[in-house]
């Protein structure tokens, strides 16, 4: 991608491509493209929470086990926290690559952007959201998930995270989260 070329690294030697936006707009499907599209290491926000209630109170350990370290030119890693058992799991790796894309909700955050040499927000009408969320997690989930929407909006809104990113992509109704994605003037 031309934006990530013609950008600085600003963490250490490595690129921080931060892409945020709500819950089931496409984040995890859109970082997957673009990574093998640029060769980049992926880090997913949902494996840095501890569990429903640290929806935003990870980033410390993400600056602390990630971002320092390649900073620094060593790679970092971090325990990645297992849904279904409720508790950290196993030990990350991650590389001290040219390129490293961090995404999830609150990925784009005032927080990271001076780090960032590219932020993404991605978007999708909620109905669509939601219709997402239902195939991908189950109507078991959509009750803490509503409550994580909710939790969302309120950051999105008291950090301007879609107003600060350099690229907004918005999906129609229809329109499947693909790769590449179509370019949309902001």
């Amino acid at each position: 991608m031309a934006l990530i070329d013609a950008a600085p690294a600003r963490l250490g030697a490595t690129k921080l491509v931060l892409i945020d936006g709500h819950s089931g707009a496409g984040k995890t499907t859109f970082a997957e493209g673009l990574s093998r599209s640029v060769g980049a290491e992926v880090v997913h926000t949902d494996d840095q929470m501890d569990g429903w209630d640290d929806q935003f109170t990870y980033w410390e350990r993400l600056v602390r086990n990630v971002f320092d370290p390649l900073a620094e030119g060593r790679p970092g890693g971090y325990r990645r926290y297992d849904w279904l058992e409720g508790r950290f799991a196993e030990w990350v790796c991650v590389k001290a690559a040219p390129i490293l894309i961090v995404e999830g909700v609150g990925a784009g955050r005032a927080e990271g952007r001076a780090l960032a040499s590219l932020t993404i927000f991605l978007d999708a009408p909620r109905c669509v959201r939601e219709a997402r969320s239902l195939i991908r997690d189950g109507l078991a989930m959509q009750a803490p998930l509503a409550r994580w929407r909710r939790r969302e909006e309120l950051h999105f809104g008291a950090d301007a995270t879609a107003w600060c990113a350099d690229v907004v992509i918005r999906a129609a109704h229809d329109d499947p989260v693909t790769w590449p994605p179509p370019r949309v003037p902001r």
